[in-house]
C-alpha cells in the first residue's frame, strides 16, 4: 500500500478502487433502500461521497494520462469506465497496472 501512494499511478489505482466500491454501494445498497424501503438518507450520504470520488477520479485520470502520454483512446476508456458498474476495476486491470 505504501508503494502505491508514492506514485500518481498508484494513487489513481487506489482511487479507482474506492470510486468503484462507492458506485457499487449506490447501485446495490442505497438505491434499493431509497426506492424499496423509502429510506433516502443513505443515498444522500453515499451519493455525495461518490460524487466527490467520481470527480477526483476523472481529474486524476486526465492528469496521469497526460503525464504518462497515454493515447486519448486509453484516457477516454478510463473515463468511460467510471460510469459502468465494475468499470474502474476493469480499467485498473487493463490500463493502470
Amino acid at each position: 500500500m505504501q508503494q502505491l501512494l508514492k506514485t500518481s499511478l498508484g494513487r489513481l489505482r487506489i482511487l479507482a478502487f474506492v470510486e468503484g466500491v462507492s458506485f457499487l454501494l449506490i447501485l446495490f445498497v442505497t438505491m434499493p433502500l431509497k426506492y424499496l424501503l423509502d429510506q433516502p438518507e443513505p443515498n444522500k450520504v453515499i451519493g455525495m461521497g461518490h460524487g466527490v470520488l467520481f470527480i477526483a477520479y476523472c481529474l486524476l485520470v486526465l492528469v496521469v494520462g497526460i503525464n504518462r502520454d497515454w493515447s486519448w483512446k486509453v484516457i477516454g476508456l478510463s473515463l468511460l469506465a467510471s460510469i459502468i458498474p465494475f468499470g474502474t476495476f476493469w480499467a485498473d486491470k487493463k490500463y493502470f497496472r
